[in-house]
């Protein structure tokens, strides 16, 4: 079910204490962008400033400073007289961002070769969507997906790579937000999750890769398929 106003503002509101300090806009920003990732915010919703701005306890000059980091991550959009809104994303979007997903997440892999990874992460975010999937729960289950990502671009032990997959992932959000069945759409990449930790715990990180390019390619092919598919 998707998350209301109401909801995504309360979610907010548990932040507020964190938020302060010279880098106050950046973890507004970043409060904003989680909310993005789990689904709570979807392309077209408007962020009032009054409103966020009271859930966090934050000036308005904070929050545009926010709107402006995530604007230029291509996360939101400021609409003359109308205000800023979740961006949405089209198929030269989409193309880029698996793109750029093959390269971060390959990387990680081969770098999962050279050290001994630790798998922990991945291992919870498939319980994670292996419960989200027995409640029939499927946006939970989409987030589960994300977190598995998350964890599987960390074993490249790089804060970069970590940071670079943050706002890959909150794109993926927002694409992922167009299919208009996320149970089909979601459930058989639990399975493919399945199988890539089952790859990486046995040390075959060449078929580990292949398996990813795979489920790259076929998750690129169906989005690309309903972003281009005539509006009803």
């Amino acid at each position: 079910m998707a998350a209301t106003q109401s909801d995504w503002l309360a979610s907010l509101e548990s932040e507020r204490g964190s938020i302060g300090g010279t880098s106050a806009s950046e973890r507004v920003a970043g409060a904003l962008r989680t909310r993005i990732i789990e689904g709570e915010l979807r392309p077209g919703t408007r962020l009032s400033e009054e409103k966020i701005g009271g859930a966090l306890g934050v000036s308005r000059n904070t929050l545009r400073e926010a709107f402006h980091v995530l604007g230029h991550e291509r996360l939101v959009v400021h609409e003359f007289n109308r205000g800023v809104f979740v961006r949405a994303l089209d198929a030269d979007d989409i193309r880029d961002l698996y793109r750029y997903r093959r390269v971060l997440e390959g990387a990680a892999i081969r770098q999962a070769a050279v050290d001994e990874p630790d798998l922990t992460a991945l291992e919870a975010a498939v319980v994670e969507g292996e419960l989200a999937a027995a409640a029939e729960d499927w946006v939970a289950l989409g987030s589960a997906n994300m977190h598995f990502h998350r964890a599987l671009a960390a074993l490249a032990g790089s804060r970069r790579v970590d940071e670079a997959m943050q706002q890959v992932l909150a794109e993926m959000r927002l694409v992922f937000s167009m299919m208009a069945d996320p149970h089909t759409f979601h459930a058989p990449y639990l399975v493919e999750n399945q199988t890539l930790l089952d790859l990486l715990r046995r040390g075959r990180y060449e078929a580990a890769q292949t398996a990813l390019a795979h489920y790259l390619d076929l998750a690129q092919a169906q989005l690309l398929q309903a972003a281009q598919a005539p509006s009803r």
